[in-house]
């Protein structure tokens, strides 16, 4: 029964997730679906699977970050399997676009994470797996099951393997502050050594700027690990390891699960006082782009939630915190 229920699921994958596609379906063991994307010259594009999918739990492998075409990419693909008769649609979002739109923190504003769930659902996904979303409360905004990967999962070991004597993770921001104390707590596990952790305090003017800097606790003589959730512009991770290393700092490495690396980010880090910056790969980082960047893969760790999905075992026995 087991490998029946194994066979009878597809992965595909759209523009911007089929590097990762590929690896997850190395893991598997299965082929990479095959799905075609034509584009009119206005712009306009339609998706069409190129094999059956009747019968069959599809699982699509696509960012949604900005621009717009990814997520539209995604939405079609849904609607497209649907159409087609598959079993189930499970929309794979390595890196959920729009997340930092969760609230509503000033008058007349959107609240975009909502309205991307909603339009997932609209299009007819029977559930969604997602790495490191930007506010956990964002599963609430989902009327299907969420599988929510945690990314610390595949950075933590490699921080692990550094062997770094004095070992101290720091958050760049008060909101990170959970984010960056779980993380702290898996590499004590990991290390059997305790794992102190200090917090930034920015102040943020307007997007991706940061004006100020401060450090909330002692830094000297330590090797910091800067973890975030996104690395965007990389201002802050840049900013926060300038402050460290005037603040006595051995090292200072920056560890994120989403490298957006936009505008010219990639020259900041490499310029910057960060030893290294470690991502993963839910978007498609090119890793010429930067001398320091690392990067670790996502793809056992989707293999792992697609494999539970189908045996109907649980996911979060090995994806914790």
């Amino acid at each position: 029964m087991y490998m029946e229920e194994m066979n009878q699921f597809k992965v595909f994958a759209g523009s911007k997730g089929e590097a990762l596609a590929q690896r997850v379906c190395d893991e598997l063991g299965c082929q990479l679906g095959k799905v075609r994307i034509d584009r009119f010259s206005d712009g306009e594009f339609c998706t069409y699977f190129e094999e059956s999918v009747r019968g069959q739990s599809v699982y699509l492998v696509q960012s949604t970050c900005p621009s717009s075409d990814n997520l539209m990419e995604l939405l079609l693909m849904i609607d497209a399997a649907k159409r087609a008769s598959a079993y189930k649609v499970i929309a794979v979002i390595p890196y959920f676009g729009w997340a930092r739109q969760d609230r509503k923190d000033k008058p007349r504003v959107s609240i975009g994470a909502k309205l991307v769930a909603n339009m997932l659902q609209t299009a007819g996904a029977d559930r969604v797996i997602t790495v490191d979303l930007h506010a956990d409360q964002i599963q609430g905004f989902f009327d299907i099951p969420v599988d929510h990967i945690y990314g610390s999962n595949v950075l933590a070991p490699y921080i692990a393997s550094l062997n770094l004597k004095k070992l101290i993770v720091a958050s760049p921001d008060v909101g990170g502050s959970k984010r960056a104390s779980n993380f702290a707590k898996k590499l004590h596990v990991m290390t059997d050594r305790e794992v102190p952790m200090v917090i930034c305090y920015k102040n943020r003017p307007d997007f991706n700027k940061v004006s100020e800097i401060r450090v909330l606790g002692d830094v000297y003589g330590k090797d910091v690990v800067i973890f975030d959730d996104i690395a965007d512009t990389a201002g802050t991770l840049c900013k926060a390891a300038e402050v460290m290393k005037e603040g006595g700092a051995k090292s200072v490495r920056a560890v994120v699960t989403h490298g957006v690396l936009s505008g010219n980010a990639c020259q900041r880090i490499e310029e910057s006082a960060l030893e290294e910056l470690i991502c993963t790969d839910s978007l498609p980082v090119d890793p010429q782009c930067c001398s320091k960047l690392h990067i670790e893969t996502l793809a056992v760790s989707i293999a792992h939630t697609i494999r539970a999905i189908q045996s109907h075992t649980s996911v979060s026995e090995t994806n914790v915190k």
